[in-house]
C-alpha cells in the first residue's frame, strides 16, 4: 500500500482520523501533507509540494492553513487524540488488567500499522512544532502515558502483574508499540493483527502476566 492509498484509506474507513476536517479541500490539503511529511520528512516539504498533491494552487492552502506547521499541528492533534481515546476505551473496558492491557497494545499497535505513514508523522515530527503546539501536544501524551501506567499499576495491584517499576514499563511498552509505524511494510510477511497480537504476547510476558489469564486472545 502506497503512503497515498493509506491516506486516502483513512478517509474511507470507518474510524477514519480525517472526518472531523471540513471543508473537503482542507481535507484534502491535509491528506497531502501527511503523504508529504511521511515521504520527505516535514523540513524538506514545501507548501508547494503539498498544494501540487492536492491539486490545488499554493496560495488555495493559505485559505485554509496559515502556515506549514499549522497543518503538521492538525494532524499530530488528530492523531494523538485518536491514539488516546483507543487507549482510553481499552482502560474502561471490562475485564482484569491483562485482558485491558491486551487490549490497549493490540489496539495501539494495530492503528500504528494500519496507519503507518499518519502515525510517523505524528509521533516523530513533534520537535517541528512551535512551542505552544509542542506543549500542547506533550501534554496528551503524557495522558496515553498515564492510562497505560494506571492499567499496569491495577494489574500490580491486583497480583496479576509483576513489576517494580510501572512507569518506567509503561514508557517501554508505548515506545515499543509506537516503534511499529516506523519499520512496518504494509507489502512485508505479518498483518497489522498479526503484529498487534505479536505485541500483546511480548508485553503481558514484559509485565508478568499469568500464561493462564486468556488475555492474548482476548
Amino acid at each position: 500500500m502506497s503512503t497515498a492509498e493509506e491516506t486516502e484509506g483513512e478517509g474511507q474507513a470507518e474510524d477514519t482520523p480525517w472526518a472531523e476536517v471540513t471543508p473537503e479541500a482542507a481535507r484534502r490539503l491535509l491528506v497531502a501533507a501527511v503523504e508529504a511529511f511521511a515521504e520527505r520528512g516535514y523540513h524538506a516539504t514545501t507548501t508547494r509540494d503539498i498544494a501540487g498533491r492536492a491539486g490545488m494552487s499554493p496560495a488555495a492552502l493559505y485559505i485554509h492553513y496559515k502556515t506549514k506547521e499549522e497543518l503538521l499541528h492538525r494532524i499530530s492533534r488528530i492523531g494523538h487524540d485518536r491514539a488516546l481515546s483507543l487507549l482510553d476505551s481499552a482502560a474502561e473496558g471490562d475485564g482484569t488488567a491483562s485482558e485491558r492491557l491486551a487490549l490497549a497494545v493490540r489496539s495501539f499497535v494495530r492503528w500504528h500499522a494500519d496507519r503507518h505513514a499518519t502515525a510517523r508523522v505524528v509521533q516523530y515530527e513533534l520537535d517541528a512544532l512551535g512551542d505552544e503546539h509542542r506543549t500542547e501536544i506533550i501534554e496528551l501524551r503524557r495522558k496515553s502515558d498515564a492510562v497505560v501506567r494506571r492499567i499496569i499499576q491495577e494489574g500490580v495491584d491486583a497480583g496479576e502483574f509483576d513489576v517494580p517499576d510501572v512507569p518506567g514499563t509503561a514508557l517501554a511498552v508505548l515506545s515499543l508499540c509506537i516503534d511499529v509505524s516506523r519499520w512496518f511494510n504494509a507489502q512485508g510477511s505479518r498483518t497489522p493483527d498479526e503484529v498487534g497480537a505479536l505485541y500483546v504476547d511480548l508485553v503481558l510476558r514484559m509485565v508478568g502476566a499469568p500464561k493462564t489469564s486468556g488475555a492474548a486472545g482476548a
